[in-house]
């Protein structure tokens, strides 16, 4: 008989405490807790925060907290995973346009950074603590991560074929995506540029350096 381990993906959890809410009282209370789990974890970091400090940021008892979450790394996925998704489901969007490969880039760069300014902790928390994930959590975000880099990966890759683009090397993707995340850990909302103005600043960035001379095409 296969035994699975507790807090693995599908796994049961034992939980204790009194029974946990219902409908939409148990959907608010699971809620402020991954709430509570994000501010937290961006604010200390996911090993410098306890189970009992989220609870008590979610304003939920001890007992009833463990109905709602497998463990501390469980609430870490749901964050990670979550955010992720949103990021991958948003390129691969763009990416079945089939439209002109350098409008799909810029579309891509300027969807990203909205989406990571809108995302900042959950971003914060991936930047920092991301390796903190074990096992089937930590493979299936890096088949996300992966996936998402793919996407982008063949934005570029049909760029460079129709001679619009100078590279289709890897690193510059990567570093496309390295330098978008980074916008989490200075962006202020009182800053001088509106997020708007960011996209446009950074998409023009890239491209300049990354358009094939005499490509001067604009999205």
């Amino acid at each position: 008989m296969t035994v699975a381990h507790p807090g693995e993906p599908g796994s049961p959890v034992r939980r204790r405490g009194r029974p946990p809410a219902t409908g939409h009282g148990a959907a608010d209370t699971a809620a402020r807790i991954h709430a509570a789990a994000l501010e937290l974890f961006a604010e200390r970091g996911f090993h410098a925060t306890g189970v009992a400090e989220i609870g008590a940021r979610a304003d939920v008892q001890r007992g009833a907290l463990y109905y709602h979450i497998g463990s501390k790394e469980e609430l870490l996925w749901q964050i990670l995973g979550g955010y992720t998704r949103l990021l991958l489901a948003e390129a691969e969007r763009l990416v079945a346009t089939a439209a002109d490969p350098v409008l799909i880039l810029r579309l891509l760069i300027r969807g990203q950074v909205e989406l990571i300014i809108t995302h900042r902790r959950a971003v914060t928390v991936h930047l920092r603590d991301a390796t903190a994930l074990t096992g089937a959590r930590a493979a299936e975000l890096q088949q996300l991560r992966d996936r998402l880099r793919g996407r982008w990966q063949e934005v570029i890759d049909a760029g460079h074929a129709a001679g619009q683009l100078r590279s289709d090397d890897h690193v510059v993707t990567r570093g496309i995506l390295g330098m978008l995340d980074s916008l989490a850990l200075w962006y202020r909302e009182r800053g001088e540029h509106s997020p708007a103005e960011i996209a446009d600043l950074l998409t023009e960035t890239v491209l300049s350096g990354l358009l094939a001379a005499g490509d001067n095409t604009k999205g």
